[in-house]
């Protein structure tokens, strides 16, 4: 991949529309793949198991990978990096378009979470143009634009799987990943300079290294636990989203993606508008903690909806859990040295990526046992029951890791 240094100075509006067009590929497949996967079961729960595994297959090949490729664009840059996730993501969606076996939906799948670490290299890429203090702003803009893909891609995607086949978002992804490479390739500018890169060695990529790196941070302590568990709350919604609308409301893949509209829409209002503000009024830490306590009812008024507009109502009144979607990166990015912005980018992923390796092991087996029940019934919504606890206990837990740190100078200073 070409890699050459272009002459044009890094900025944000470049990463943006680059995070934007990869949203928008990803978030057309939401509402589709798993019906797309239900094509090769017999029955709802054999559905549920056939997508579970091809969901896996996507998280363990990123949680491997993501550590390498972080400290790859650590070496190496940025941009080739995420020209090959770019590659490695339209790859993935044209052959996920044409398969006939569910084989292939796994092979694809491990092949496309090995080649894709953009969300990290992305965070990185504005570490390295972002001073400290601007960073919570910055990281809500990009959060912005990750909820603007998701306003614009499952809307596509499910209209699109809804009038022309299943197969159809899957060929328009591809596209757009293509025309991303070909963004990246014309347009984008490299974010780290070469005084600033660091040689690659490969006993820092393994992921149970790249996870300990993240204990050598200052000030990050249990956050790593609130972290994992914020990350498996919301990768189980990822994997039971349009399983569980489906069932429990009888939604069609236009109506999956006219809900997700709803969540991106929300996503925009508060990382794009909202999180600068809330950040400086209440500083990073105690809004992450405000965020996780209002996601947390918001799992578990999704568990016990039994209409759908009551989804509606709990997306629309989690106005602060959209808002905080930010303070944890923030928190972490300044905690890290600048030169290895890319290879703790890729860790915290890789925190994440083994939250996602375990969210479809334990979302879709907790809804299928229930997927043959009436959808009035409340054990239904299992999996949102147990992703609000989920949340809760990582508010609590972030509460008591910031009071410890504001205690701490006072202490030391006593002593």
């Amino acid at each position: 991949m070409n890699s050459r240094p272009t002459s044009r100075s890094p900025a944000m509006g470049f990463i943006m529309a680059t995070v934007l067009i990869d949203m928008i590929s990803v978030g057309l497949i939401i509402p589709v793949l798993p019906q797309l996967v239900g094509g090769f079961a017999q029955s709802p729960g054999e559905q549920i198991a056939a997508y579970g595994t091809v969901a896996t297959a996507f998280a363990i090949a990123n949680f491997l990978s993501s550590p390498v490729l972080g400290a790859l664009s650590d070496r190496f840059g940025r941009r080739p990096v995420l020209l090959m996730g770019f590659t490695g993501l339209a790859c993935s969606f044209f052959i996920t378009a044409i398969a006939t076996q569910l084989w292939m939906l796994v092979v694809v799948r491990l092949f496309s979470g090995a080649m894709n670490a953009n969300a990290a290299v992305a965070n990185a890429y504005v570490a390295d143009i972002t001073p400290p203090e601007q960073r919570g702003r910055r990281y809500g803009l990009l959060g912005a634009m990750f909820g603007l893909g998701f306003i614009l891609g499952p809307v596509i995607g499910g209209i699109l799987g809804g009038r022309y086949g299943l197969r159809a978002p899957f060929f328009a992804a591809g596209a757009l990943a293509v025309c991303n490479g070909l963004y990246g390739f014309f347009v984008l500018p490299e974010s780290l300079p070469s005084d600033r890169r660091r040689a690659f060695s490969w006993a820092r990529v393994n992921p149970v290294a790249s996870l300990m790196h993240l204990f050598e941070l200052k000030g990050i302590g249990a956050l790593l636990i609130v972290i994992a568990l914020g990350s498996l709350a919301q990768f189980m919604l990822h994997t039971t989203w349009a399983l569980y609308t489906g069932h429990k409301f009888g939604w069609n893949p236009e109506q999956i993606g006219y809900s997700l509209l709803a969540v991106g829409v929300m996503s925009v209002l508060g990382q794009g508008l909202l999180a600068g503000p809330f950040t400086k009024w209440l500083g990073a830490p105690r809004l992450m903690v405000a965020g996780m306590l209002s996601s947390g009812l918001c799992y578990l008024a999704w568990g016990l909806a039994s209409q759908g507009w009551e989804m509606y109502a709990a997306i629309f009144a989690n106005v602060v859990g959209f808002a905080a979607g930010a303070a944890g990166q923030t928190v972490i990015a300044n905690a890290a040295d600048p030169k290895s912005q890319g290879q703790t980018m890729g860790a915290v992923t890789g925190l994440s990526s083994l939250m996602m390796v375990i969210a479809p092991i334990l979302g879709p087996r907790l809804l299928q046992p229930f997927a043959d029940l009436p959808p009035t019934d409340w054990r239904v919504g299992m999996p949102y029951y147990l992703g609000g606890a989920l949340l809760l206990a990582a508010a609590a837990l972030a509460s008591v890791h910031f009071a410890r740190l504001r205690r701490a100078p006072a202490a030391a200073a006593a002593s």
